[in-house]
C-alpha cells in the first residue's frame, strides 16, 4: 500500500492546524493529547515484531554471508562518515551565528541529571541478548537485530527443512506491513494530538532567549540534509531529489512529531521500500541499525550546544578541543544507542571530554524538545539515504519508477 498523495497532504494540513489550535486554545488543548498517546502506542506495539519478521525474511532471502558483510561494512562506514560531517557543520554554523553571545538568562544552580551510559564497548557486548524473548518484550532493537540475523542465516544454512519457518516469517512480515498501512491512515489524528500540546508547552517567553540556538540547529540540519544527503542519493542512486524528499515526507513528519527514530521505524521502512524502491533485505538491516546508532541530527546538536555553552561561560575552544568534540560525538552516537534521552547523554560525554561545565546542559534543557524535533527528522532522513546508497551499490533499487 503506497502513501497516497491525499494522505500526505492531510498530514501537512493537520500539522499546520495543530500549531494554530495550540496558539488559539492554549492549555485547554491538552484535551486532545490522548490522541497523540494512542498513536504512539500503535507505533510502538508493532516495532519489535515488525523488525524481527522483516529482518529474518531479509537475511534468509539473501543467502550470502559475504553480501551481508559488505552491506554491514558499507552501512556503518556511511553512518560514521556522515555523523562526523554533521557535527562539523554544527560547529561551523554555531561559530557563524554565535548563539551564546549576548544571552541574558540565569545560570542553573545544578546540572541537569543525566543517565549514564556504559560506553561503546559495553554497548557492543550488550548487542548479544541473554534471552531473545526478553529483548522482544523490552523492545531492545540491537538485540532483536542480532537474533533475527542469526535466525535468517540459519534458515539459509539448514535449507529445505527450514522452509516452513521461512514461510511463517514471510507471512508474518506481510501481516506486519498490512498493520503498518492501517496505522498510517490514523497518522493525521496522532500528529494533531502530539503537536498541539507542544506548541502550548513552549511559549514565546521560553523560546525568545534561546532563539539563536534553535536557529543554528535548524540551519545546520537543513544544510546537512540538502547538501550531504542529497549529494549521496544523487551520486550513488541517481534518484531525483524531489522523489527522495517527497517519498520520505510522511516519515519525516512522524519523526518531527514523535521525536523518536525507533518509533518512526515502521513508517521509515514502508516509505523507503514503497516510495524509493529499496529492497526489503537491505532496508530491514540498514534502517533498524540506523535507528539505534545513526544520530546525525543529534551530532549537529552537539556541535551547536558545545559552542553555545562555551560562549555563554566565556570559554575559548582550542583546535584540539574542537577535534575532540567531533571524535567523541561520532563515537558517542554508538555508545548512547538505545538509551532514553540519548541527546543529553551524548552532550554530557562531549562536555566532559573537553573539560566544560556540565551545568551548561541545563541551559538548553528547556528547549530540548524543540531541538529534538529537528534532529530526529534529520536522523531518519540519514537512515533513509543510507539504505538508498547501500541498495544502489549492491543489487540496485527494485523499481525503475523511482526515477520518473
Amino acid at each position: 500500500m503506497r502513501i497516497k498523495g491525499n494522505l500526505l497532504a492531510q498530514i501537512f494540513i493537520v500539522f499546520g492546524i495543530a500549531i494554530i489550535l495550540g496558539i488559539i486554545f492554549g492549555p485547554s488543548i491538552e484535551v486532545i493529547k490522548p490522541l497523540g498517546d494512542m498513536f504512539l502506542r500503535l507505533i510502538k506495539f508493532i516495532i519489535a515484531p515488525f523488525i524481527l519478521a522483516s529482518l529474518v525474511v531479509g537475511f534468509a532471502s539473501t543467502g550470502d554471508p559475504k553480501q551481508l558483510g559488505r552491506i554491514g561494512a558499507k552501512t556503518i562506514t556511511y553512518y560514521l562518515v556522515t555523523s562526523g560531517i554533521a557535527v562539523t557543520i554544527g560547529l561551523v554554523v554555531a561559530f557563524m551565528i554565535s548563539p551564546g553571545k549576548g544571552i541574558n538568562i540565569s545560570t542553573p544552580e545544578a546540572a541537569t541529571q543525566v543517565n549514564e551510559t556504559d560506553g561503546v564497548i559495553a554497548t557492543l557486548l550488550n548487542i548479544i541478548p541473554d534471552n531473545p524473548f526478553t529483548a522482544l518484550s523490552s523492545g531492545n532493537i540491537l538485540q532483536i537485530i542480532f537474533f533475527a540475523i542469526f535466525v535468517g542465516i540459519a534458515i539459509t544454512l539448514v535449507g529445505e527443512k527450514a522452509k516452513p519457518v521461512y514461510r511463517f516469517f514471510e507471512g508474518f512480515a506481510e501481516i506486519m506491513y498490512k498493520i503498518t498501512g492501517i496505522i498510517m491512515w490514523v497518522t493525521p489524528i496522532g500528529i494533531l494530538g502530539l503537536v498541539a500540546p507542544v506548541v502550548v508547552q513552549y511559549g514565546i517567553s521560553v523560546l525568545l532567549p534561546l532563539v539563536k540556538v534553535i536557529l543554528a540547529v535548524a540551519i545546520a540540519c537543513l544544510l546537512h540534509v540538502v547538501f550531504i544527503y542529497s549529494m549521496a542519493v544523487k551520486t550513488f542512486a541517481k534518484i531525483s531529489l524531489m522523489k527522495f524528499f517527497k517519498g520520505m515526507a510522511p516519515a519525516s513528519i512522524v519523526a518531527l512529531s514523535t521525536c523518536s527514530s525507533a518509533g518512526t521505524l515502521p513508517v521509515t521502512l514502508k516509505n523507503t521500500q514503497e516510495n524509493l524502491g529499496v529492497p526489503r533485505k537491505i532496508s530491514s538491516f540498514v534502517l533498524p541499525l540506523g535507528a539505534t546508532i545513526n544520530m546525525d541530527g543529534t551530532a549537529i546538536y552537539q556541535g551547536v550546544a558545545v559552542v553555545f555553552i562555551a560562549q555563554f561561560y566565556g570559554l575559548e575552544l582550542s583546535v584540539l578541543q574542537l577535534l575532540t568534540v567531533v571524535l567523541i560525538a561520532v563515537l558517542a552516537s554508538i555508545g548512547a544507542a538505545g538509551v532514553p534521552g540519548a541527546g543529553v547523554i551524548m552532550l554530557a560525554m562531549v562536555l566532559s571530554s573537553v573539560n566544560m561545565p556540565l551545568e551548561g546542559i541545563a541551559l538548553v534543557a528547556g528547549i530540548d524538545r524543540i531541538l529534538d524535533m529537528f534532529r530526529t527528522s534529520v536522523n531518519i532522513l540519514g537512515d533513509a539515504s543510507a539504505s538508498v546508497v547501500v541498495a544502489a551499490t549492491e543489487d540496485g533499487l527494485w523499481t525503475d519508477d523511482v526515477n520518473k
